[in-house]
């Protein structure tokens, strides 16, 4: 109780005057800072540099090495709960194959302990929501990993639509439906057929049809006012989104994407980004040909990507995914690309670049502190500065 009400505390503490100074400072808004400076005021970054001199009043950390606060480009933490119990699983609803209606700020717990676990590692920054396990599970939202309240935490209450494809979108219970690729597919056009009937209808003055939640999430996914988060890994699957993609002129990210790199050249046309899975995601199921190595191959294919942590059904029910990046920096990328994807890269790709992922003038005051390399397990983040307020921080 004492560790939550002191996080509590600071989390509505007014941001301060603060100075984080690094032996090296990772903007990744250009060449890292070597003895770097970040000044933060009134919650923002007001200006970075190698050498500044820190003005009277401002608070000073430091830190081996200082990065922008880390972002999960895909969890469920927050409708997931650290307990692994029925009373703390939101993440998916299986009463019905799609329900796009279902949205990820109804069930979002900013108090989540999960939450906290996620930030002591200097992630600021999640995109969560429901999860992968039925056809369309409900929408996704952006969140900071701290705030007392999910409108507090909230930087998008509505971000994408979570689609699955493949084995996690089929129930292959007797009677139970989809069945079969084939059907899911089918079923999938079929909504989207009947958004676009409605669509049509909302806008005839006189004529506009009862209000429908299911047919107002599809609508805006058809408008491209929301992506479709499609969870999907084996390479013909991948086709499919592609194609049903094209089809209705949608706004899709490839979620997953296990066997991306055999139809790196599909992707690269189609012009869809990548939330790759995590880079030690088990080897099974339709993520049973997964390669530690995609991520650089995507990367040398020019694909926008970032890395998440995904689901676990296991304690502590998330991934971390600074060691995801961690990984994918032994298997390939360099140091700064990995770092990239889980910062500039992935602000990108989920559209919040303008406010987070990089550290520059006038952008949310995130940062992640460390007593060395991010990536050397033995490392530890020290300190956390999330909209300018100190929220954790360990004595060195």
């Amino acid at each position: 109780m004492r560790a939550l009400f002191l996080f509590l505390l600071l989390a509505a503490a007014a941001p301060a005057q603060i100075a984080v100074r690094g032996d090296t400072v990772y903007t990744m808004a250009g060449p890292p800072l070597r003895d770097g400076v970040v000044l933060v005021r009134d919650g923002k970054i007001e200006r970075a540099g190698a050498g500044l001199a820190i003005p009277a009043g401002y608070r000073t950390l430091r830190a081996r090495v200082v990065t922008p606060g880390l972002i999960d480009a895909h969890t469920v933490v927050g409708l997931s709960g650290w307990l692994n119990q029925v009373h703390d699983q939101d993440q998916v609803e299986r009463s019905a194959a799609i329900q796009p209606e279902l949205r990820a700020i109804d069930a979002y717990d900013p108090r989540e302990r999960l939450i906290e676990y996620l930030r002591g590692y200097g992630v600021t920054t999640i995109h969560t929501g429901h999860g992968p396990g039925i056809l369309i599970s409900g929408q996704t939202m952006i969140a900071k990993t701290a705030g007392r309240t999910a409108e507090e935490a909230a930087i998008q209450s509505e971000s994408m639509v979570a689609c699955s494809l493949g084995e996690s979108g089929i129930d292959r219970q007797p009677g139970k439906s989809p069945g079969t690729r084939g059907k899911m597919i089918a079923m999938l056009r079929t909504e989207l057929i009947k958004a676009q009937e409605y669509t049509r209808k909302m806008s005839e003055k006189g004529k506009e049809p009862p209000r429908d939640l299911k047919l107002d999430a599809l609508a805006r996914v058809l408008k491209g006012e929301l992506p479709l988060l499609v969870n999907v890994h084996r390479a013909h699957d991948i086709l499919t989104a592609i194609r049903v993609g094209q089809e209705f002129q949608l706004k899709i990210v490839l979620d997953g994407a296990a066997e991306a790199y055999l139809v790196l050249d599909q992707i690269k046309a189609s012009g869809y980004p990548v939330i790759l899975h995590p880079t030690m995601y088990r080897s099974a199921g339709d993520a049973g040909n997964l390669s530690y190595e995609t991520a650089s191959r995507l990367r040398a294919a020019g694909i926008p990507f970032a890395l998440q942590s995904g689901f676990e059904g296991y304690v502590p029910k998330t991934r971390v995914v600074l060691f995801e990046a961690a990984w994918a920096a032994s298997n390939g990328l360099s140091f700064e690309q990995a770092l990239r994807s889980i910062t500039i890269d992935a602000a990108r790709l989920l559209g919040i670049d303008k406010r987070v992922g990089s550290i520059e003038p006038g952008k949310d005051a995130d940062l992640a502190l460390y007593d060395g390399d991010p990536f050397e397990y033995t490392s530890h983040c020290v300190g956390v500065v999330l909209n300018g307020a100190v929220v954790s921080e360990i004595k060195q």
